[in-house]
């Protein structure tokens, strides 16, 4: 039996292909049917350079990383039929040192589907069937709505960079960037009862940031940098732009903390470091997930965020190209989606 693949064959190439996958299934794996995804900044990335972050693809592959699905044969496993499981991308060695300190992001040895980093390549979640392990399947009540789901690993991501950050109750956020995942963190942000502020670029991005929880919207060039100086305890920088964290490290605090949640892609720039050292400031890193994914299905699953006001559209799997091109224009507000 054969089903429909999407191929990233060059740059801002997608091929429709029919594939088929073996009969026998994998032990530890089931065969699921795909229900959702949606697209995340590393995919634009691949279709329009055939890289990212500098990690060249070295041959044709299937993106997509962000999915949920519905079990076809749950190959011997506690899953039933029909059910529907958040997918959890990443597929540690549980061997390693970070491994073993529950930091699952860092795994040095492990695999992630639809990404140059993992050598040979392994297809992403953009086809309508695949296997994958049951241990990263997180089941769900049937209740809950596919289109949600699928934001269970950039919400992770998310939680990851306000867990870094120690965004709690109370808390005076500023997040930096209304794309899809500054949504994510303003939402995840707002489910804590931190006082949030989001800041864009665009007007109608800060709209989309206030409807989904920050309390107040800052559009870059119509406000004096002046009024924000050291008044955050904790910036999430989401935009991956130089100015956006030069602004970061204005706003926060003394001693406060900026978490990095987008890639800043590699580039020559001017960063005001001095801030750093002189306001003592705490900057960290934040990469992927660990236990997060799980808070991100249980905050899902709790009904507290309106993921349809995150989401800016929704494509049928074999137009995945047009997606990843409306993506590519800057003019989604919002996550896109893609259906079978």
């Amino acid at each position: 039996m054969t089903y429909l693949t999407t191929k990233l064959t060059s740059a801002q190439t997608i091929e429709l292909q029919n594939a088929s996958l073996p009969e026998t299934i994998e032990d530890g794996h089931v065969r699921l049917k795909l229900a959702t995804a949606s697209l995340c900044g590393t995919d634009l990335h691949y279709f329009k350079h055939f890289s990212n972050a500098g990690f060249k693809l070295q041959n044709p592959v299937t993106l997509g990383h962000e999915a949920c699905a519905y079990v076809v044969d749950a190959n011997g496993s506690d899953l039933q039929t029909g059910q529907l499981v958040a997918l959890n991308p990443i597929m540690n060695c549980g061997q390693c040192g970070a491994c073993k300190r529950g930091e699952v992001n860092l795994c040095t040895a492990k695999k992630f589907p639809g990404s140059a980093t993992t050598v040979p390549h392994l297809d992403g979640f953009f086809r309508e069937q695949f296997d994958h392990p049951v241990a990263q399947c997180r089941p769900v009540a049937k209740e809950i709505n596919p289109n949600h789901l699928t934001f269970a690993e950039p919400l992770a991501c998310a939680l990851h960079a306000l867990n870094k950050g120690g965004v709690s109750k109370g808390d005076k956020v500023l997040i930096t960037g209304c794309g899809p995942m500054g949504l994510l963190a303003i939402a995840g942000a707002a489910a804590r009862g931190a006082n949030v502020t989001c800041s864009d670029i665009r007007q109608e991005a800060a709209d989309v940031g206030v409807k989904a929880g920050a309390q107040n919207a800052l559009v870059v060039g119509q406000f004096d940098e002046c009024d924000i100086d050291r008044q955050f305890d904790v910036v999430i920088e989401a935009s991956g732009a130089i100015p956006a964290f030069n602004m970061a490290l204005r706003a926060i605090r003394q001693k406060g903390t900026v978490s990095i949640l987008s890639n800043i892609q590699l580039s020559k720039a001017e960063v005001a470091l001095h801030l750093i050292m002189l306001k003592e400031i705490v900057v960290v890193g934040s990469f992927q997930f660990n236990q997060e994914f799980e808070e991100a299905v249980k905050l899902i699953e709790s009904g507290k965020i309106d993921f349809d006001t995150l989401t800016a559209a929704t494509y049928q799997l074999s137009n995945a190209a047009d997606a990843l091109e409306l993506m590519a224009s800057g003019g989604a507000n919002g996550k896109i989606l893609l259906q079978p």
